[in-house]
């Protein structure tokens, strides 16, 4: 069973109760939702994958990182809560994305999605269009990038970051990413009103 659509403005507690509902009369043996998450992450790597699961056990038997994330919820963390509430296994995927281009959709992000997805079902899924997709976003998104020495700088500083992490990859939580943003625009003002001056 595949559900696609934005998210619900009003009645969580109905929606969630209906899908989880629903997956029971279809014979849902594992609920696996799909996001993305705003981080310092670089376009010029893949995008890292992070996940969370009903409970510990099946974080292990699924192979997943579990999430730091502490902050807001939204429709996805109702769900789980729903489907734990019923006793129903869930899982969430999270891809990490390039906070600086948060503008364009990524389709790295749904590649590494998408290539977890398959492996967590094991079920291939053709993801041949989305990769050529992934190579003309970080084409572009490089392009944009070389036009802002600021930004350019930080990208490499988050590729070194991420080189030197490898597999061990930590996103960070919503409150480290703002603070990192806030103080990365605070300097870039900085230097921009410092250049205007002179």
């Amino acid at each position: 069973m595949l559900v696609l659509g934005f998210e619900p403005n009003l009645r969580w507690r109905t929606f969630t109760d209906e899908v989880v509902a629903l997956a029971r009369d279809l014979g849902v043996e594992l609920v696996v939702t799909l996001g993305a998450l705003l981080a310092d992450v670089p376009h010029t790597r893949p995008a890292p994958v992070t996940g969370s699961a009903s409970d510990e056990k099946l974080v292990e038997e699924l192979g997943l990182t579990a999430s730091r994330y502490e902050g807001p919820t939204g429709i996805v963390g109702v769900l789980h809560d729903a489907c734990r509430r019923e006793g129903l296994p869930s899982a969430s995927l999270w891809a990490a994305v390039p906070h600086y281009a948060s503008l364009a959709a990524s389709p790295k992000a749904a590649v590494a999605l998408c290539s977890r997805l398959a492996g967590l079902l094991g079920a291939p899924i053709d993801i041949s269009e989305l990769e050529r997709a992934a190579e003309a976003y970080e084409r572009q998104v490089s392009e944009a990038v070389a036009q802002d020495d600021e930004t350019e700088s930080y990208v490499r500083e988050l590729e070194r970051r991420r080189d030197a992490l490898g597999d061990d990859l930590d996103v960070p939580s919503g409150d480290t990413l703002a603070a990192e943003l806030t103080r990365f625009l605070r300097e870039h003002e900085e230097r921009r009103r410092d250049e205007t001056e002179d």
